[in-house]
């Protein structure tokens, strides 16, 4: 039995890659009923590692036989959502376009994701996160200040920018049609995303506090208290002690006696004080920075490995991370005090659950 604030959501996603399936996992985990069209006949069992497909289960589909469409057409008629995140113009030539889907069901969001968009100059262009960020402005703003911009993982883009706001575009549209309004079509961008998630950044450009050098400003690294510092294990801890308090409790914590560390914000000084810090941070191994500072408001954390995180006091306080048939993973997230989300199952086979679909919904 399904469990969540999301229990009684229907949602359709057409099988893709990286965001799409995060996107489906995310509303899975929230408790909707995500139904993930597969291509008919690959028949690929589920594996355990593949965990951006935890809690859905699949359908097998020829989306080139009429009758299949026909079918899904049918499972949209029942559906409050749908996730795509082919190029424009695939789902019209498929004959489940917009027009098509929401003639057959006005209270449909149908929700596409691209890198570029549905429209603009590079709307047919393929490409990946690393492009989509590029031309936001985001990109140029990550990496060394003397040397070349450097990809932040696919987190930016793919997922932050892509999934998560066709998550929310996708729930906002949804309440929109339980507050009596009528479907639509939701046009995520990765590129539009990240461009929004950099609003902060523009605005302090905006403001002078911030500048298009990298490794020059407030919390690109520039900052002598804002970044990461290597042990004398070779292992690194993060401090982030911006304001006076959380500073001043650093600069005790870390024996910094140096005049010179006064003036924080003087970012002529920025150089010179990294230097000095980074020094300090070498005299003692990782384990030992944690006895001295983690807990206390520095704003300390060390800087663990995929390996290292999961077993963290705090993330095995708060079970942040599962294990399910020998897979540690990320937990459902956020976390709901009146109805909690929670895993809905193990990966699906592709086509796994075709019949047991088609009953449920009412279809066979």
């Amino acid at each position: 039995m399904a469990q969540g604030p999301l229990n009684g959501v229907r949602i359709v996603e057409f099988a893709g890659i990286g965001p799409g399936p995060f996107c489906g996992m995310l509303l899975s985990d929230l408790g909707a009923d995500v139904v993930r069209i597969d291509r008919k006949g690959d028949g690929r069992p589920g594996r355990p590692a593949d965990v951006m497909s935890r809690g859905r289960r699949s359908i097998g589909l020829n989306l080139k036989d009429p009758a299949d469409v026909e079918t899904a057409l049918k499972l949209l008629e029942k559906a409050d959502g749908l996730i795509e995140g082919f190029r424009p113009g695939v789902m019209e030539r498929n004959g489940l376009g917009p027009d098509v889907v929401l003639g057959r069901n006005p209270k449909l969001v149908f929700g596409r994701m691209t890198g570029w968009g549905q429209t603009g100059a590079l709307s047919h262009a393929a490409g990946h996160d690393l492009n989509y960020i590029a031309i936001t402005g985001a990109l140029h703003a990550m990496g060394d200040g003397d040397g070349r911009p450097r990809p932040p993982l696919n987190l930016v883009g793919d997922y932050g920018g892509g999934a998560l706001y066709l998550a929310m575009g996708l729930l906002a549209g949804i309440v929109n049609v339980k507050n009596g309004g009528e479907g639509q079509v939701i046009d995520v961008a990765m590129s539009d995303g990240a461009a929004s998630l950099a609003t902060m950044f523009y605005g302090m450009k905006a403001m002078g506090l911030w500048t298009d050098e990298r490794e020059a400003n407030l919390l690109d690294g520039g900052a002598h208290f804002y970044d990461t510092y290597e042990c004398s294990d070779g292992k690194w801890v993060s401090i982030g002690s911006i304001e006076p308090q959380f500073y001043a409790l650093l600069l005790e914590k870390a024996g910094l006696t140096d005049p010179d560390f006064q003036a924080q914000m003087d970012r002529s000084k920025w150089p010179s004080l990294k230097q000095k810090i980074m020094a300090v941070f070498k005299t003692k191994t990782r384990d030992e920075w944690c006895e001295i500072m983690e807990g206390t408001d520095i704003c300390f954390a060390p800087v663990l490995s995929m390996s290292e995180a999961p077993t963290h006091k705090h993330n095995v306080d708060r079970k942040t991370f599962v294990e399910i048939e020998g897979v540690v993973q990320p937990a459902p997230a956020p976390r709901f005090s009146a109805t909690p989300g929670a895993i809905q199952g193990r990966p699906a086979g592709l086509g796994e659950h075709s019949d047991e679909i088609l009953k449920d919904w009412g279809i066979q």
